[in-house]
């Protein structure tokens, strides 16, 4: 099969016959075999039941269902894991991403031989108090994974299988998927303008907690693949400067009461009314702990079933 299109949706039943629509009528003029799976992610409007109905005109058309909303990033996977397609085309069912960017985005998986293409929107329809945090969202995720992309959000990307089948996409990772794949070792990361249509049906999904939520899930990804394997250089690098920091401080206070007791002969300042000491306490005592966890965390880091599973991304000679 050439061409598997992925669409996560939640209560999007009236924009879901135009979307299919419009997706064999592209599809089909490129000539490729093709399949659209539907995830539904608990909906509530009959979106389902609409699925089943497409699903009974085209067998091209299949749909996967949640028992409940578990959000985009597990509906992604799941549609990942059933994908069959050599290039995996993944947008919203919202009839805001365009499909007649497919084309294009296939060509360049399979001509330009990109691993990834991500959407971007350049020119946008949504109000300012979306646009503007984006931004800034945007901005935080280039500086922080060295992906330079300028729009992470936009839903309507291009995956070589290979890559779709080597990463997971769990939590409200969906964001950070070019992240996840440049750490899985998929670096050849492109990026094309598309175009971007105003809301037709139905509301928007997301409020503005999904920048929070998004700030500390880079934190959360940027840790998994720094110290996943190997936790005790985090906590006990932290642990380290602590401990020091105290220590030199403990140093300090035991030093200056010396210092007035034995070569200025006069009374010695009490070392529990220096603030210094307590600063020393807190970090020694902050450090041993940070290290304590660090050793805790190696522990189970190394009893764990993943411990020693990497992705192979491919063999030869075998």
């Amino acid at each position: 099969m050439d061409i598997s299109v992925v669409i996560p949706l939640v209560n999007e039943r009236d924009s879901l016959a135009p979307l299919v629509e419009w997706l064999h009528r592209v599809i089909r003029g490129m000539g490729k075999d093709y399949e659209v799976i539907l995830v539904d992610d608990g909906s509530t409007d009959g979106s389902w039941e609409e699925i089943q109905r497409l699903s009974q005109q085209d067998c091209r058309v299949k749909g996967i269902r949640f028992s409940r909303n578990y959000g985009k990033s597990p509906a992604l996977n799941e549609g990942f894991r059933a994908a069959q397609g050599q290039v995996v085309i993944t947008m919203d069912a919202d009839l805001q991403d365009d499909p007649d960017e497919i084309p294009e985005l296939y060509r360049m998986i399979t001509v330009d031989d990109f691993d990834l293409v991500s959407g971007w929107k350049k020119k946008r329809y949504d109000p300012i108090t979306k646009t503007l945090p984006t931004k800034l969202f945007n901005w935080t995720t280039r500086r922080v994974s060295g992906v330079h992309l300028h729009d992470f959000n936009c839903g309507l990307k291009a995956y070589k299988k290979v890559v779709v089948k080597n990463i997971e996409v769990f939590g409200e990772m969906h964001r950070y998927i070019p992240f996840i794949a440049k750490k899985e070792g998929f670096r050849k990361i492109g990026e094309k303008v598309v175009k971007h249509h105003p809301r037709k049906y139905g509301t928007t999904k997301f409020g503005f907690d999904r920048f929070i939520n998004g700030f500390l899930d880079l934190l959360t990804i940027t840790y998994i693949f720094r110290f996943g394997k190997k936790p005790m250089h985090f906590f006990g690098g932290l642990g380290t400067i602590m401990f020091v920091v105290g220590f030199i401080s403990a140093s300090w206070v035991v030093g200056e009461k010396l210092w007035h007791s034995f070569v200025l002969h006069e009374p010695a300042p009490r070392v529990a009314e220096s603030g210094l000491f307590f600063v020393a306490l807190t970090a020694m005592v902050i450090g041993v702990q940070l290290l304590t966890a660090g050793f805790v965390a190696d522990l189970v880091s190394r009893n764990g079933t993943e411990r020693n599973r990497y992705r192979i991304r491919e063999r030869t000679g075998f």
